[in-house]
């Protein structure tokens, strides 16, 4: 009998836009461009951001305004409906609840687990906590021990932890560099790639 069917899909450069590269964009801030697709220490990046945001004096309205401007990427909600027709869909992203909102809205709400931001009174990111460690992993682990078929998409190195752990993982749009060094999860480039393999590997 088949198992009922989760897919686990990355936030950020899988359904929206890379958040911190919108911000460098706007401030022109070429430090914010870094992302979990170049550097694989997730703490020593947020630490990085936060000592750049409070250098240049930037408060969380900054970065809500230009989350504000933000919209999925193209594609995206056709996909997530496409998935909604045939099985759960669960958002693993090391994004943070006070940003991902706007952009949650706009896919229709699928379920996020993600962290929280520290906020002090005067609109400074104070802090950053991670829900728990290794949160992506660990999630798809707990969707197998209920006896679910896990499959998941992502394309940084915060994502090859929950791509190895999962029934089948994919990349998706990843950086070059990122196939070379983890070369048994295939590689998508299109939504419709995308569907096509989890389609297969889930008999979806």
């Amino acid at each position: 009998m088949q198992k009922p069917v989760i897919v686990c899909l990355d936030l950020e450069g899988v359904l929206v836009p890379e958040i911190w590269i919108n911000v460098a964009l706007k401030t022109g801030i070429e430090e914010l461009k870094i992302t979990t697709r170049e550097m694989p220490d997730y703490d020593k990046l947020m630490r990085q951001r936060l000592a750049i945001l409070d250098r240049n004096n930037l408060k969380i309205s900054d970065i809500q305004e230009v989350i504000g401007t933000m919209g999925p990427m193209e594609g995206a909600p056709e996909f997530i409906r496409w998935l909604h027709d045939r099985c759960q869909v669960i958002i693993l992203s090391d994004t943070f609840y006070q940003f991902a909102f706007p952009l949650m809205k706009q896919l229709r709400f699928p379920t996020l687990f993600c962290n929280q931001l520290e906020i002090d009174a005067a609109g400074r990111i104070a802090n950053y906590h991670m829900r728990m460690q290794n949160q992506k992993k660990h999630s798809v682990a707990a969707f197998k021990s209920l006896n679910f078929f896990t499959m998941a998409a992502g394309d940084a190195y915060n994502d090859t932890a929950m791509l190895g752990e999962a029934d089948a993982g994919f990349f998706f749009r990843p950086p070059d560099h990122l196939p070379k060094e983890f070369p048994q999860f295939p590689v998508t480039q299109t939504y419709g790639e995308l569907q096509e393999r989890l389609a297969k590997a889930g008999h979806l």
